[in-house]
C-alpha cells in the first residue's frame, strides 16, 4: 500500500525539480550579471555549481549530504548519477533521429572526417597525458590509483556522463575510492576550461582583428524550420511531442535489451558493456530509423514520424540536466586529498586542448579556421552544446559549416575513438603498456589527420629525384 504523502513518493519529483529550478536561477543570473555573461559558463554548469556549493555549505554545517535528506527521498545522491546516466543516452539517442539534409560534397566529407579525426587525437593527447601524469604521482603518492588520469579524455573529451560511467567502473572493478566523483570533477573543470579558454581566444580575437562577440537576441523561426509538408501534424490524434518521446524512449528499451543480451554472453564485461549505453543507444536508434525508412518506402507508412525541431529540444532538455546533476553529485569529501591532482590535470588538459586544436584548425581549416577552433575547442573541453554556444560568438547564424562538421563527425569518431574505451579498461591493469599504446595510436591518427600534408611533401620529393 502506496501512501501519498510520504517523502518516498515524492522524493523524485522534488530533486527533478531542484535541478530545474538551478537552470533557472542560473539562467536569470545569466542574463542579469555582466561579469557572469561574459565569462561564456553553460547556464547548466552554473546551475550544477550553485547546487554543489549548496550542498557544501549544509554539509558542513549538519554533517550530511543535502541531497539524501528525506525531503529527496533519502537516496538523492544515488538518483542524480542515474539521472546523469540515463540523460547521457537519452541525449544521443534523441540526436541520432535528426534527419540529414545536406547532400555532402567531396571536399566537405573531407571536412567532416577530418573534424572526427581530429576529435579522436584529441582524447588521446589528453589520454596520454592524464595518464602519464597520475603514473608519475603514483610513485610518489602511496596508494594513489595509477590509471586515474584516464579519465581526463572522458571528463573534458566526452563530458560528464562518460566520465560518471568510467569512473564508476573504475570504483566497482578496480577499487578507486571515489572515482565517480573524481570522474565528475574532471569534468566540471573541463566547462570550465571551456569558459576559460574561450573568453581568452575571443579577447585576443577582438584585440588583433576587431572581432565583436555575438550577442543572444530571440530570433523568429520560419514555419519549415519548425516541421515539414511531409510530416505528421503538430497536433494530431497523438500530440507530435509525444511521438518523438515514444521513439526515444523504445530504442533506449531495445538498448537496454541488447546490453543485457551481451551482458549474459560476457558477464565479466557486464560494467563495460552497460558503460557503453550511449554507443548502444546510438547503434538502437539508428535501427529504429532505418525501419522507418524502409516503411516509408515502402508505402506503410506514408508519413514522417521525426521532427528536427523536436529532437533538437529534447536532445538539449536530456544533456542541460545531465549536466547539472553530474556536477550537483559530485562528492567532495572523497576526493578532498586529490585536489592537487585534479588541479595539475585540469590545467594541462585546458593548455593542450587548446594548443592541438590550433593547431588543426589553422593547418586544416583555412577557410574558417577561428569558427573550427571554437567549436572544437568547446567541444572537446565540454560538449557539443558548449562547443556550439562558443561557435555562435562568432558565426550567430551558422553560416559556416562547422555546426554541421559536429553532427557528422560523429561516425568517424565513433569508430576510430572505440578502441580508446576499450584501453580505458586495460590502463589499471597495465598503465604503463597502455601509455605506449595510447602514443602509438596518437601517432597513427596524425598520420592519418595530416595526410594531405604528408604524402604531399612525400609525392614532391619523388618527383625532385626524378628530375
Amino acid at each position: 500500500m502506496v501512501d501519498f504523502w510520504d517523502f518516498s513518493v515524492w522524493g523524485f519529483l522534488d530533486l527533478i525539480a531542484v535541478l530545474l529550478l538551478s537552470l533557472l536561477v542560473a539562467n536569470a543570473l545569466k542574463r542579469t550579471v555582466k561579469f557572469i555573461r561574459n565569462s561564456l559558463i553553460p547556464t547548466s554548469v552554473l546551475g550544477g555549481l550553485i547546487l554543489l556549493i549548496i550542498s557544501i555549505v549544509y554539509s558542513s554545517i549538519t554533517g550530511e549530504n543535502i541531497f539524501n535528506t528525506a525531503f529527496f527521498g533519502g537516496n538523492g545522491v544515488d538518483a542524480l548519477e542515474l539521472i546523469t546516466y540515463h540523460t547521457l543516452a537519452l541525449g544521443f539517442i534523441a540526436t541520432s533521429f535528426k534527419g540529414g539534409k545536406n547532400k555532402v560534397t567531396k571536399k566537405r566529407a573531407n571536412e567532416i572526417f577530418n573534424t572526427g579525426v581530429t576529435t579522436v587525437s584529441t582524447y588521446l593527447l589528453q589520454a596520454v597525458f592524464g595518464l602519464g601524469i597520475t603514473i608519475l604521482i603514483a610513485l610518489g603518492v602511496k596508494d594513489f590509483f595509477s590509471a586515474a588520469g584516464v579519465l581526463l579524455p572522458f571528463g573534458y573529451g566526452q563530458g560528464t556522463g562518460q566520465a560518471l560511467n568510467y569512473g564508476n567502473i573504475y570504483e566497482t572493478d578496480f577499487g578507486f575510492v571515489g572515482g565517480k566523483s573524481f570522474g565528475l570533477t574532471i569534468a566540471a573543470l573541463g566547462f570550465l576550461s571551456a569558459s576559460i579558454g574561450g573568453v581568452i581566444h575571443l579577447n585576443i580575437l577582438k584585440r588583433k582583428k576587431g572581432v565583436s562577440a555575438f550577442t543572444e537576441t530571440a530570433t523568429m523561426l520560419k514555419e519549415n524550420q519548425i516541421q515539414s509538408e511531409k510530416e505528421i501534424p503538430m497536433n494530431g490524434s497523438m500530440d507530435k511531442l509525444t511521438v518523438q518521446i515514444a521513439l526515444i524512449v523504445i530504442a533506449y528499451v531495445l538498448t537496454h535489451l541488447a546490453m543485457f543480451g551481451l551482458g549474459k554472453l560476457l558477464p565479466g564485461m557486464k560494467s563495460v558493456i552497460y558503460g557503453f549505453n550511449f554507443l548502444i543507444g546510438v547503434l538502437m536508434a539508428t535501427l529504429v530509423k532505418l525501419v522507418m525508412n524502409l516503411l516509408n518506402k515502402g508505402k506503410v507508412i506514408k508519413r514522417q514520424y521525426t521532427n528536427d525541431f523536436l529532437i533538437d529540444r529534447i536532445g538539449n532538455a536530456c544533456f542541460d540536466i545531465m549536466v547539472v546533476a553530474g556536477i550537483a553529485a559530485i562528492n567532495l569529501q572523497l576526493i578532498k586529498q586529490y585536489w592537487w591532482i585534479l588541479l595539475i590535470l585540469g590545467v594541462v588538459g585546458l593548455v593542450i586542448t587548446y594548443l592541438y586544436n590550433l593547431l588543426v584548425a589553422r593547418t586544416l581549416f583555412k577557410d574558417y579556421q577561428q569558427e573550427q577552433f571554437l567549436a572544437m575547442y568547446g567541444m572537446l573541453t565540454g560538449t557539443a552544446s558548449t562547443g556550439i554556444m562558443l561557435l555562435r560568438e562568432l558565426d550567430p547564424d551558422f553560416k559556416t559549416p562547422v555546426s554541421d562538421n559536429l553532427v557528422y563527425q560523429n561516425f568517424p569518431a565513433i569508430v576510430f575513438g572505440f578502441p580508446l574505451m576499450l584501453l580505458a579498461t586495460f590502463a589499471p591493469k597495465e598503465p604503463i603498456l597502455t601509455l605506449i599504446i595510447l602514443v602509438a595510436f596518437f601517432l597513427v591518427m596524425n598520420v592519418i589527420l595530416f595526410r594531405s600534408f604528408i604524402f604531399k611533401r612525400r609525392k614532391k620529393k619523388t618527383v625532385q629525384e626524378e628530375k
